[in-house]
């Protein structure tokens, strides 16, 4: 007999992974996902678009815990419930309705960075690792017991969009071959020890304001962290907003004074992010109030060679 699920998805992993079940012959009868909004940028495949090529049921509550909603996913008679980055948390009623268990796809390595853009805060905190976690659903996010994870690596300059194609395959892999045993009911769940991670909030277009004060390698992630597709890192350089999308850790140039705070420069050719800990980034492509912004276009606005940033 076909295994059947409910599914609730949303972004590039709620693609990919619809198309593993599907590619493993599950019986997805009701897909749950949400309405692109106008005012987000919406750089990801979508996930009402994928089912409606499989021929699909599509619902797009702005709450899914609602007793419409339940009487749609009681009356599919799932066997199984999935959350592929969908974005609200699932009340009991709906965790319970599947008798082989309710499963999410979170972008860490949990326990570590459970909540919200888990990418984006392992970069800004400089991690070198993370990865994709299957684990069962609670009433509380992120913190029930894992059925398997996938690590992968983040390079010295890789960004946000870089690190979620490598999580987008991570989390393929790992719900690929949890399948079979997640079908016939016997998967091997194991408790998370919370102790060894916390809960991540969300972020919003003004949290991407670079401090002056930190050191080279910091501000390094932060940029990466937050670059295009997401709204960028940020700061004033002479009453004017400087957005930073791309840097390089570089050496520091010679002859050059250490600043007090990070500091832009023009020399040689080449934009520079001067840190107050004697470090330096190259900048390869800056914007001052939405236009580009070079080492050529530095030296026409500015009549001197270095400004801070505040």
């Amino acid at each position: 007999m076909m295994t059947r699920a409910v599914v609730f998805a949303y972004h590039d992993v709620g693609v990919r992974c619809l198309k593993t079940l599907l590619s493993h012959g599950i019986d997805v009868a009701l897909v749950v996902t949400h309405r692109d909004r106008a005012d987000e940028n919406i750089w990801f495949a979508s996930v009402a678009d994928t089912a409606a090529d499989y021929g699909i049921e599509v619902i797009t509550p702005d709450d899914p815990d609602t007793p419409e909603v339940l009487d749609r996913v009681r009356a599919a008679h799932p066997d199984l419930l999935f959350s592929f980055y969908y974005r609200h948390l699932l009340g009991t009623a709906l965790l319970d309705s599947a008798p082989l268990g309710a499963f999410n796809m979170h972008g860490s390595l949990l326990p570590a960075y459970r909540g919200r853009v888990p990418v984006n805060w392992a970069l800004i905190h400089g991690e070198t690792e993370t990865g994709a976690t299957l684990h069962a659903m609670t009433s509380k996010p992120d913190n029930g017991a894992i059925v398997d994870q996938m690590a992968v690596p983040i390079l010295c300059d890789d960004d946000a969009a870089d690190v979620f194609a490598k999580i987008t395959v991570a989390a393929e892999i790992v719900l690929s071959r949890s399948l079979p045993a997640l079908a016939a009911g016997r998967a091997t769940l194991t408790a998370q020890d919370l102790s060894r991670g916390g809960y991540f909030g969300g972020r919003r277009p003004e949290d991407g304001h670079l401090d002056p004060a930190w050191d080279a390698a910091r501000l390094h992630n932060f940029i990466r962290a937050l670059t295009r597709p997401f709204p960028g890192a940020f700061a004033s350089l002479a009453g004017r907003q400087l957005r930073i999308w791309r840097s390089f850790r570089a050496p520091f140039p010679v002859g050059v004074p250490r600043p007090a705070c990070a500091s832009l420069m023009a020399a040689g050719g080449t934009l520079w992010l001067l840190a107050a800990n004697g470090q330096a980034l190259r900048l390869t492509d800056a914007e001052l109030d939405g236009q580009p912004l070079d080492a050529a276009a530095f030296h026409t606005l500015f009549d001197q060679q270095t400004l801070e940033l505040a």
